[in-house]
């Protein structure tokens, strides 16, 4: 279990240094559109493409990728940690807003072109070829009777690997892509399996061509120092959450993981405990009606449902045959409280992490969309 965790917590770190590395290329390229990198003379010599420390404090700031400028420091400064940027002659290990030249390592080839950055690269330029080839393997399919977005078989992508000309061998293929998986590059569409040169589906953790915001990579970093592996199913924008569904039983999928005698399933809903005067006096306007909290009791694959939008947030999608589905839980209904905590100040990644975070027992309390 240890082993598992910290495999996991290697791989959260991986994927972070991964969206830290594609903010830091797509900063680079804003900069010099911007004509904000460029040679500069300093004491008589002459430091090509490189940027003021200053200036760029004054476009982060203008241009919103932060609230202030000791955020953007910080944000830089979080660059510089990861080895995207360097003070031009290697004298500063600290960011400091001051008129101090600094240079994108990719700009002087100085980046550290180590296993861990060439597997990256390697992952981003498969992405991108399968994202442009029309006739990509990354499809809409289905596994165990659960549908999967831009996924592919694994014994698909080596094929495609050896026709494009990536790979000289089924084996050395396997090898890339067992190394693409270890790196957080792509994984199994459940996180079940290792990659295998077989039926099973696959897909990419990272979307490359999204738009990175610096302030969001480092509060991600932070997030993932404190709670570890806790989140790592938590849905994104580039990663989406999937509706998960427990494989054909004898037993019944909505059975709680504990062994406790006293938790018993529910079949119907509860009263709700807040009211329309609550929600008034709480200053949300009415946009629905109360309805009734469900007992969700979740099952080893989890729970079904997924929650988006920001406060509050409502039920995107729940599997047909899920616990969520079992317990009465509906697409659009808002979310107003999760195991007796109000959360309707709260977007759907807290909502979603306190779930997630929580016993396997959900109490949700919802109100229905007005038509």
């Amino acid at each position: 279990m240890e082993r598992t965790c910290s495999m996991r917590r290697q791989t959260m770190a991986r994927q972070h240094k991964a969206e830290v590395m594609i903010a830091g290329e797509q900063l680079r390229l804003r900069l010099h559109d911007g004509k904000l990198i460029k040679d500069r003379r300093y004491h008589l010599r002459t430091y090509p493409n490189c940027f003021v420390a200053q200036e760029l404090i004054d476009w982060l700031v203008s241009h919103k990728e932060a609230m202030d400028r000791v955020t953007a420091v910080s944000l830089m400064q979080h660059l510089m940690d990861n080895d995207i940027i360097h003070h031009v002659c290697d004298k500063r290990p600290v960011f400091k807003d001051a008129k101090l030249l600094y240079r994108f390592r990719k700009d002087d080839g100085t980046f550290p072109f180590n296993t861990e950055v060439k597997i990256f690269m390697r992952g981003q330029q498969l992405y991108e070829h399968l994202i442009a080839d029309k006739n990509s393997i990354m499809k809409l399919r289905e596994e165990h009777g659960v549908s999967y977005q831009r996924c592919f078989p694994g014994y698909l992508l080596i094929d495609w690997l050896l026709q494009n000309g990536d790979v000289e061998s089924r084996c050395q293929g396997l090898e890339l892509c067992r190394a693409l998986l270890e790196h957080g590059i792509i994984q199994h569409v459940t996180k079940k399996h290792d990659f295998f040169d077989s039926g099973l589906l696959y897909q990419f953790c990272i979307n490359f061509r999204r738009r990175r915001r610096l302030s969001e990579l480092l509060n991600e970093g932070k997030q993932d120092n404190e709670e570890g592996a806790s989140t790592s199913q938590e849905d994104s924008l580039d990663s989406p959450f999937i509706l998960r569904r427990s494989p054909p039983s004898e037993h019944t999928p909505f059975q709680s993981v504990w062994k406790s005698k006293d938790l018993k399933q529910v079949t119907s809903p509860r009263r709700s405990s807040l009211n329309a005067l609550q929600l008034h006096s709480a200053g949300f306007p009415p946009f629905g009606q109360l309805s009734a909290a469900s007992l969700v009791i979740g099952d080893p694959l989890g729970w079904g449902f997924v929650v988006r939008g920001a406060a509050p947030c409502y039920v995107q999608a729940v599997d047909p045959g899920s616990p969520a589905a079992a317990a009465g839980v509906k697409v659009r209904q808002f979310v107003c409280q999760v195991n007796g905590k109000t959360v309707l100040y709260q977007d759907y990644k807290s909502v979603t992490r306190l779930v997630m975070t929580g016993p396997r027992v959900v109490v949700l309390e919802v109100m229905e969309p007005l038509d």
